[in-house]
C-alpha cells in the first residue's frame, strides 16, 4: 500500500506543468531604462473620446480595451525627453508586459521586456525589437517589411500590435492635440 501510494505520488509530481513566467523588471526600473537614473517622471493619463477611439483603431489595427491610457512623460529640467508606455497583453493564454518608449516626436526608440509569462522561446528577442526602432507607424506591419520569427509569430504579432497602439495614441492624443 506503501509503494502504491509513493507511486502515484510520484506520477502526480510528474504531471505538474512548469511555470514560465519570467518577471525581468519592476516599474521603477523600466523609468529608468526609458529615462536614466534620477530623470523627473511625470504620468500623463489620457481618456480618448468616442471620435479619438475609432480613429485610433482603425489606424493602428487593434481594439482598445480601456477608456484610459497612461503615458510617462521623462522630463529634464522641463525639457521633455521622451515618452513611455507599459502595455500588457496576452500572448496565447499568458500576459507579456512590454515598455514601449517614444522619442519627443513619438518616433519609437526602444521596447524592454519587462514581464514574459508564456515559454522562453517564443519571447522575441531584442534584435527584432531594434529592427523595428525609427520606422514610420504606416510601416509597423509584416506586410510593409517587418520580419516575424518562426516560433515566436504570436508573441511578434501582440508585441507589433502593442506597439502600433502606443504610437497611434501618441499622435491623436499628444502630437495632434492642438490641430
Amino acid at each position: 500500500m506503501k509503494i502504491l501510494k509513493l507511486i502515484l505520488l510520484s506520477l502526480l509530481m510528474l504531471m505538474v506543468t512548469p511555470s514560465f513566467a519570467t518577471i525581468y523588471y519592476s516599474k521603477n526600473e523600466a523609468m529608468e531604462l526609458a529615462f536614466g537614473v534620477g530623470t523627473a517622471i511625470e504620468p500623463l493619463s489620457l481618456f480618448p473620446d468616442e471620435e479619438q477611439v475609432v480613429k485610433i483603431e482603425q489606424e493602428a489595427k487593434i481594439k482598445l480595451e480601456s477608456g484610459l491610457f497612461t503615458f510617462y512623460v521623462g522630463k529634464n529640467q522641463d525639457k521633455i525627453l521622451g515618452y513611455a508606455a507599459i502595455e500588457t497583453s496576452t500572448v496565447r493564454t499568458k500576459p507579456e508586459t512590454l515598455l514601449i518608449v517614444l522619442t519627443p516626436e513619438g518616433e519609437l526608440r526602444n521596447v524592454y521586456t519587462l514581464a514574459f509569462h508564456e515559454p522562453s522561446e517564443y519571447e522575441p528577442p531584442l534584435t527584432w525589437y531594434e529592427k523595428l526602432y525609427n520606422k514610420p507607424l504606416a510601416n509597423m506591419d509584416f506586410n510593409k517589411g517587418v520580419d516575424g520569427i518562426s516560433g515566436a509569430t504570436l508573441s511578434t504579432r501582440t508585441a507589433l500590435s502593442s506597439i502600433r497602439k502606443v504610437m497611434m495614441i501618441y499622435q491623436i492624443m499628444i502630437k495632434n492635440k492642438d490641430s
